[in-house]
């Protein structure tokens, strides 16, 4: 595979486009346990990956990955803007060229570790990493991007249950039960996108 790849503006406008279509979906989960904006902002951030989606195309997965982080960073609000950019832009930075599935599983885990000294959390906590750590240890044992999707949909639907003890939502105590996670679920939404783009996903 040559550094730059034709998949990556497909995947990159597949994410977008996704989580750009279920903004107001995101919105009433975050009204629900935080401040309502999980949806606006993300929404926010992908317009401005769309806007660049020339200029990442044309580059090598790694800087494309570090150059949509950044955008998150400055266009996505709140706490999802670092955390995501943190995500995007590590991944980018530890991701071997060209790409491989195992580097690829090596660099995610990277990724959210960067992202667990960003936020200060860790799994059980009901966030973004109760859905992405499952996927990356699913990533690591080979699963096929289906299985992966699968993966992350069973663990977002699992963030219902869960009491939440990080973020806005950990101030709702025990209300915060009942209410899935708005950050499992964009990361979801985000794993879906690309799965679907590498095949084997409905």
């Amino acid at each position: 595979m040559s550094d730059t790849d034709p998949r990556l503006r497909e995947i990159f406008e597949a994410v977008a486009q996704a989580i750009i279509a279920h903004a107001d979906e995101l919105t009433e989960l975050d009204a629900a346990v935080g401040d309502g904006d999980h949806g606006h902002n993300m929404k926010r951030g992908m317009q401005a990956v769309l806007g660049e989606l020339d200029a990442l195309s044309a580059k090598p997965w790694n800087d494309a990955l570090k150059a949509a982080g950044m955008q998150l960073v400055l266009k996505v609000g709140g706490a999802s803007g670092p955390l995501y950019g943190t995500l995007f832009m590590t991944l980018g930075k530890s991701l071997d060229m060209p790409p491989t599935r195992e580097g690829v599983a090596a660099a995610l885990q990277t990724a959210i570790e960067a992202v667990m000294a960003r936020g200060k959390a860790s799994t059980g906590q009901k966030t973004m990493l109760d859905v992405l750590v499952p996927v990356s240890e699913a990533l690591a044992a080979g699963r096929s991007p289906a299985e992966v999707a699968e993966v992350a949909r069973k663990a977002c639907a699992a963030t219902k249950d869960m009491l939440a003890t990080k973020g806005r939502a950990s101030f709702l105590g025990e209300r915060s039960i009942g209410h899935i996670d708005p950050g499992a679920r964009s990361s979801l939404i985000i794993i879906e996108a690309v799965a679907a783009q590498l095949g084997d996903v409905k």
